[in-house]
C-alpha cells in the first residue's frame, strides 16, 4: 500500500500541474498573457471584463451539459462523482467521463475570471487518477477507497504546498478518524506529491507569508475574539452560498444561461473592483505585504462575497476552500484595523490578524480545526503564530458548531449528527423506548378471556396486574396450551393459577446496556417495564427490536 501511495502521490502532482497548465493556456488564449487574474482584469477594457466571464460561464455550462449526457449514457448505476463521497460512503470508484467533463468546465470558469477556487478540480483530478490506478490493479473497495484518499491528499498538498495539512485534511474531513493503517499511506502520498511539485520550474506556494510578530500579554485575548467572530461568520458565509444556489435553481433558465448569468455578475462587479476576479491569491498576498485602508478592505470583501456567491450559486464547478481563506484574511485584517484604532500601541499589525483569520475562518467553515492550524503553520513556518492560531481556530470551531448547521463538506455534518445521536443513545434510558402494554389481564381473568387475548395478539406471555395496576407476573401461552391439549378442566382456573411471579422486568431509569443484558437471558421479543421495585406498577413494554436498533446506531462498527 505504501508503494502504491508513492505512485499516487506522483500522479496527483502531475494531475495538479496539468490543470494549472490548462488555466495558463486558456488565459493566453483569452487575453494574450497569463498570471494574476486581478492584473489581467486591470489590463482589459471594461466591456471585455463583463463579456469574458459571461462567455466563459456559458461555455462551462455547455460542458456541464455534456457531463450530464455522458453520465446518462453510462447507465443509471449510482457512482459518486465527488471524491469525498467516493471515499466516505462509496466504493472508491469515480466516473471517468463525467469527472473530466466537469474539470474542463471548471477550467473555463476559472480561466475567464470566475470567482471560485481552483483547488476543487485539482483535488478531484488527483483523486480520479488514484481511482483509475486502483481499478487497474483490481483493488478491493476498502483499499480502493484508501488509495483515492491518498490521491486527495496529494491534490491538496500540490495546491497549497502543505503536506502535513493535506494529510490531516483527508483524515479529519474525508475519513473522519486518524488510524495509522490509513494515515501512513496518506502521509506518504502527501509528501511525495510535495517533493514532485518542487521539481517543476516556476512552482511556488500560493501565499507568501510575512514574518509573524511576537504576540504577548493580553493581546492573545484579541485572537480569541477574532475566533469568536470568524466562528460566527463562517456558517453565515456558507448559508449565503446555499441561498444563492437555491435562487439560481428556481430560475427557469438552461444551465449554460445560469452560469453565464453568474459570470455576468462577476464581470459587472469587476468594472469597479477587479479584485473579484479569480480565487484571490494575489489579493491576499497584497493584504499580507502592503497596507490597505479599511474602506478598501470592506469594499473588496462585499464585492468578492457577491461575486463568489454568484459564481458558486450558478452551478459552476470549483472549490470554495480558497475563497474561504480570502474571507478569513480580509475579515482578520479589518479586525486588526479596528483593534489598532482602539489600542494603537498594544496590538500587532493588521496583517497578523489576517494570517490568523485565514485559519480561524477555515476552521469554522470546514469544522476541521486541526487541519486549519497545520495549514497556516506550514505556510508561515513560524512558531510565533502557533499560540494565537490555535486559540482562534479552536474557538472558531466550537462557535461555528454551536451556532450554525453548515459545513463546507456535507460528510462533516453527517458525522456530527451521527455522533450526537450516539451520545444521546449512550444516555438513553428505558423510559424513551417504552411502548403501551396491550396484552394485560387481571388476576381473576378466566382461561377463555386469556385465550381470546392470545388469539388477538401473537405473543408468548400475558402480563397480570391487580386492580391498582401493580405488576404481579406473567402467564405463558405454553402453559395454557398444554392444559387445553391435555383436555384438562380449566373452567375454574384463572390467571393467578398460571402466574409466573419471578418474571424478569425492566425499570424506566435502566440504561441501554443493562437492559440488553436482561434480554440476553430472555428468549422473548419484549419485557415489561415497572415504575420501580418499590412501586411495581406496569408502565409498558420494551421490544427487543427497538433496543437492538438503538444499540446498533450507538455502535455502527458492530
Amino acid at each position: 500500500m505504501l508503494i502504491w501511495s508513492v505512485i499516487v502521490g506522483v500522479a496527483g502532482a502531475f494531475a495538479t500541474v496539468l490543470f494549472r497548465e490548462g488555466i495558463a493556456h486558456l488565459q493566453i488564449l483569452f487575453t494574450g498573457s497569463e498570471g494574476s487574474f486581478v492584473e489581467m482584469a486591470r489590463r482589459l477594457p471594461w466591456h471585455t471584463r463583463i463579456l469574458l466571464p459571461t462567455a466563459g460561464g456559458f461555455i462551462a455550462g455547455c460542458l456541464l451539459l455534456m457531463a450530464r449526457r455522458n453520465a446518462q449514457a453510462a447507465g443509471n448505476k449510482p457512482i459518486h462523482t465527488d471524491y469525498v463521497e467516493a471515499v466516505a460512503i462509496g466504493d472508491g470508484v469515480m466516473p471517468v467521463g463525467k469527472s473530466i467533463w466537469r474539470s474542463v468546465s471548471s477550467l473555463f470558469t476559472i480561466a475567464s475570471g470566475g470567482s471560485i477556487g481552483r483547488e476543487g478540480p485539482m483535488v478531484q483530478l488527483a483523486a480520479l487518477a488514484a481511482s483509475l490506478i486502483g481499478r487497474w490493479v483490481h483493488f478491493d473497495p476498502q483499499r480502493l477507497r484508501l488509495l483515492v484518499a491518498c490521491g486527495a491528499a496529494a491534490g491538496i498538498t500540490s495546491a497549497y504546498n502543505a503536506p502535513i495539512a493535506g494529510a490531516f485534511f483527508v483524515t479529519e474531513i474525508v475519513l473522519g478518524a486518524i488510524v495509522m493503517e490509513s494515515f501512513g499511506p496518506i502521509v506518504v502520498a502527501s509528501v511525495v506529491a510535495n517533493i514532485t511539485m518542487r521539481e517543476f520550474a516556476g512552482y511556488k506556494p500560493p501565499y507568501e507569508m510575512p514574518v509573524f510578530p511576537p504576540v504577548t500579554g493580553v493581546e492573545v485575548l484579541l485572537f480569541v475574539a477574532l475566533g469568536l467572530l470568524c466562528g460566527a461568520l463562517a456558517p453565515r458565509f456558507l448559508a449565503m452560498l446555499d441561498v444563492t444556489k437555491a435562487g439560481f435553481g428556481r430560475l427557469k433558465l438552461p444551465l449554460p444561461a445560469k452560469l453565464a448569468l453568474g459570470g455576468l455578475v462577476c464581470g459587472v462587479l469587476s468594472v469597479w473592483t477587479p479584485e473579484v476576479w479569480g480565487n484571490g491569491y494575489s489579493v491576499v498576498n497584497s493584504i499580507l505585504h502592503s497596507p490597505w485602508t479599511w474602506t478598501a478592505l470592506a469594499t473588496v470583501l462585499v464585492f468578492k462575497l457577491v461575486a463568489t456567491a454568484a459564481t458558486v450559486g450558478s452551478g459552476a464547478v470549483g472549490g470554495v476552500f480558497t475563497p474561504t481563506l480570502f474571507m478569513g484574511a480580509v475579515i482578520g485584517c479589518l479586525f486588526g484595523h479596528g483593534m489598532n484604532a482602539l489600542w494603537p500601541h498594544g496590538t500587532s499589525a493588521p496583517f497578523a490578524y489576517a494570517m490568523v483569520g485565514m485559519g480561524a475562518f477555515l476552521a469554522g467553515a470546514t469544522q476541521a480545526p486541526l487541519m486549519a492550524i497545520l495549514m497556516i503553520f506550514e505556510m508561515t513556518l513560524s512558531y510565533q503564530v502557533v499560540l494565537p492560531l490555535m486559540l482562534s481556530c479552536v474557538v472558531a470551531y466550537f462557535v461555528a458548531r454551536a451556532t450554525g448547521t453548515k459545513s463546507m463538506y456535507e460528510i462533516t455534518l453527517l458525522r456530527n449528527r451521527e455522533e450526537a445521536e450516539r451520545l444521546r443513545l449512550r444516555a438513553t434510558q428505558m423510559r424513551e423506548l417504552v411502548r403501551p402494554a396491550d396484552t394485560v389481564v387481571r388476576a381473576d381473568a378466566t382461561v377463555q378471556d386469556m385465550t381470546r387475548v392470545f388469539l388477538e395478539y401473537p405473543v408468548k406471555y400475558l402480563y397480570v396486574t391487580d386492580d391498582t395496576g401493580r405488576f404481579l407476573g406473567a402467564v405463558a401461552l405454553a402453559d395454557i396450551t398444554n392444559d387445553l391439549l391435555q383436555k384438562r378442566d380449566t373452567s375454574n382456573k384463572h390467571a393467578c393459577d398460571y402466574l409466573k411471579a419471578s418474571f424478569d422486568v425492566l425499570t424506566p431509569d435502566m440504561p441501554l446496556a443493562v437492559a440488553l443484558q436482561h434480554f440476553m437471558s430472555f428468549q422473548g421479543e419484549r419485557l415489561p417495564v415497572i415504575e420501580s421495585a418499590q412501586q411495581p406498577r406496569l408502565a409498558g413494554v420494551v421490544y427487543k427490536t427497538s433496543l437492538l436498533d438503538a444499540y446498533q446506531r450507538m455502535n455502527p462498527e458492530r
